[in-house]
């Protein structure tokens, strides 16, 4: 039976509030994925999770395999993808804290394999809309659910810049994506969503935003890791709401 399934990364290296079933070490034409496969419920939900590093983090952005880990995720029977990420606030209004849901991406990276295409089968998808309509609505119903009114903003609509890490961006870096129209940045959202779409999986996204980018603001390390830690369980709560 098909499920959602979450990916993510920095602050979810382990989904502890998961009820966990069982886990699948898999293997895919395109390698390993960064860490079994785990299928199990979350907040009564079925879902299958995937930490998108691995369970050390041992993979920084450019190096994770994108494509094994979205293929062992629709082979062990992925209905869509629910990703999740932590990024750096560059629209002003976009404090530590808040949560986004974007709608729209740009790709700043470079190098990555970003496609299933091989030689003699190129696909082509459209990315008009990259994240599925249906479940960022469901996510933001399911934040405006759960959140308090004491909570920082969740945001519908936005733009994520991509970039290539693991190095965080120059303020003249953050000022170009500024321009282009990015609202926040992080390092892992592509080719994340392309190949979900290359797939036929629908992917939706929530982002949490823990620093100010470069040039923007600064905020200390303790504060960033007590951000984080408050942002993740609000996230989990958003999930789980959103799944049933």
């Amino acid at each position: 039976m098909g499920r959602m399934a979450i990916i993510a990364g920095t602050g979810f290296d382990q989904l502890d509030e998961l009820i966990l079933e069982d886990e699948v070490a898999a293997t895919t034409p395109w390698g390993a994925p960064a860490a079994p496969v785990q299928r199990g419920r979350l907040g009564g939900a079925p879902v299958l999770f995937l930490s998108r590093h691995g369970h050390q983090h041992q993979f920084a952005p450019h190096a994770v395999n994108y494509r094994a880990n979205l293929q062992a995720l629709k082979d062990a029977g992925a209905t869509g993808i629910l990703a999740v990420y932590t990024v750096g606030g560059i629209d002003p209004g976009l404090l530590p804290g808040s949560l986004v849901v974007p709608q729209d991406l740009i790709d700043y990276t470079w190098g990555r394999a970003s496609s299933f295409s091989t030689e003699g089968h190129v696909i082509h998808v459209d990315m008009t809309a990259p994240f599925d309509a249906d479940w960022r609505g469901r996510l933001l119903a399911a934040g405006r659910e759960v959140s308090g009114a004491d909570e920082p903003p969740l945001v519908d609509g936005g733009v994520y810049a991509c970039t290539q890490g693991p190095r965080l961006e120059t303020p003249a870096e953050v000022d170009r994506l500024e321009r282009d129209g990015c609202s926040v940045v992080g390092m892992t959202g592509m080719p994340e969503a392309a190949l979900a779409r290359e797939l036929d999986l629908p992917i939706a996204a929530i982002a949490m935003v823990v620093n100010p980018a470069a040039g923007r603001g600064g905020i200390s390390l303790d504060a960033m890791t007590e951000v984080a830690a408050v942002g993740r369980a609000r996230i989990v709560r958003i999930l789980a709401a959103a799944l049933h």
